[in-house]
């Protein structure tokens, strides 16, 4: 830590906004993570227990199931179920209704990391050429000290390299972030279409089986 803290005051003023990228960019992976991690269910389980409860004809078994499930695939295939008294249409309709309302969730916020990952590189170019410029202007005066002049050029370019390492480390754990989180959300939104297409085709080939009576109209 003392290594660190020592390299962030070389590298200057530019080091502050990188930290407040930073702090903005490790928020938002873990939030995200710990809402995908909550959000993601095993699909397979998920899809035997409705298939065992449609077969069954006990559909209110299966919405009780999916209210007990604090996951987007489950609050989905459950707008769905209570609408099993109703038209294949209107059973298609509130699941698309659901999706529309649950699938946003999943991708909330995640496109920041790649817009925090730029400002991150881009504000330790700026830190960079800030150092650059004051080392050389610095250097350059009639005033200063030919003595002096190589410890103040080192400074310059040790607060340049400064800010542009840390940005640059920044900038690459936003990216990762966002790959990891994108790819998670991809998977599940596949997930979600794949448990709905089944449990809509489900229903529509067991209407026979299933009891609607205590659904509401």
């Amino acid at each position: 830590m003392a290594t660190i803290w020592k390299h962030f005051k070389e590298g200057g003023w530019g080091m502050w906004p990188i930290l407040f990228w930073s702090v903005c960019v490790f928020g938002i992976i873990i939030e995200r993570a710990l809402y995908l991690s909550a959000a993601r269910i095993t699909k397979d389980a998920f899809l035997s227990t409705m298939e065992k409860c449609i077969l069954a004809g006990d559909v209110q078994s299966a919405v009780k199931k999916c209210a007990a499930t604090p996951a987007p695939m489950a609050k989905i295939v459950q707008a769905g179920l209570l609408r099993t008294n109703r038209p294949d249409e209107e059973v298609q309709t509130a699941m698309d209704e659901a999706a529309l309302r649950e699938l946003p969730k999943l991708s909330a916020r995640t496109g920041f990391l790649a817009l925090l990952a730029n400002l991150a590189m881009l504000s330790g170019l700026l830190g960079t050429v800030s150092g650059l410029i004051s080392s050389f202007g610095a250097v350059s005066g009639e005033s200063v000290d030919p003595s002096q002049k190589a410890r103040i050029l080192a400074e310059g370019i040790s607060e340049a390299m400064n800010c542009t390492a840390f940005g640059l480390i920044v900038a690459i754990t936003a990216l990762i972030g966002f790959a990891i989180l994108n790819g998670l959300t991809q998977q599940i939104e596949d997930d979600i279409n794949e448990a709905t297409v089944r449990v809509l085709n489900l229903v529509v080939a067991n209407r026979q089986k299933v009891n609607t009576q205590n659904l509401a109209a």
